[in-house]
């Protein structure tokens, strides 16, 4: 595992690297042992310390768990992302050594592609910006049940996530709300 740490308009001296280092090491490969690499970067906000770290888990599904921590003590914010780490890679293990699943069925899986739109789409009765996109990227649609829905969302960090319901195979979503619970919308089947 290759860890690497950095700093965002903040010198990081060698104690530090190598706490990081160190306390990485510990807590991810207590997990999972196929971390491909780790960055760690640091960056002042304010009157306070924020240090981001992202980890790919070097799987081929892509998976890469993110944690942020702010504090103003440096240590204290590295800590806390870290617990969040933690926390996605404990999920993470729990789920693919659960030996009590049942058979699983076929996974369907859709093609689709993901666009990025500017903020101001749709918030005017005319369709100016209608044909401006931003960016746009191949994405996959992938059958799981709503846990594992919700494990991925949290793994990827994304706050919203388009799935096939592997019970009814219905499109379904789940989002993090401002509230911080999630919500999940399952449409009802509708008659032909």
């Amino acid at each position: 595992m290759q860890v690497m740490v950095s700093g965002k308009g903040v010198e990081v001296g060698e104690s530090l690297r190598k706490h990081a280092e160190v306390q990485i090491e510990e807590h991810v490969n207590k997990y999972i042992d196929r971390i491909a690499n780790v960055q760690v970067v640091v960056s002042r906000e304010a009157h306070n310390f924020r240090v981001d770290i992202t980890a790919n888990l070097g799987t081929h599904s892509g998976i890469v768990v993110r944690g942020r921590g702010e504090s103003g003590e440096v240590y204290a914010a590295f800590d806390e992302s870290l617990e969040k780490i933690s926390k996605q890679l404990r999920r993470y293990k729990r789920k693919i050594t659960n030996h009590h699943t049942p058979e699983a069925k076929p996974a369907r899986r859709a093609k689709g592609i993901k666009y990025v739109l500017p903020p101001e789409t749709g918030e005017r009765e005319d369709n100016k910006h209608a044909s401006l996109v931003i960016a746009e990227a191949p994405t996959d649609i992938d059958t799981m049940t709503v846990s594992e829905a919700v494990m991925k969302m949290d793994l990827q960090d994304v706050p919203a996530l388009l799935f096939f319901n592997s019970a009814h195979g219905r499109l379904n979503v789940v989002y993090r709300r401002v509230d911080g619970n999630i919500s999940w919308v399952d449409p009802e089947e509708q008659a032909a």
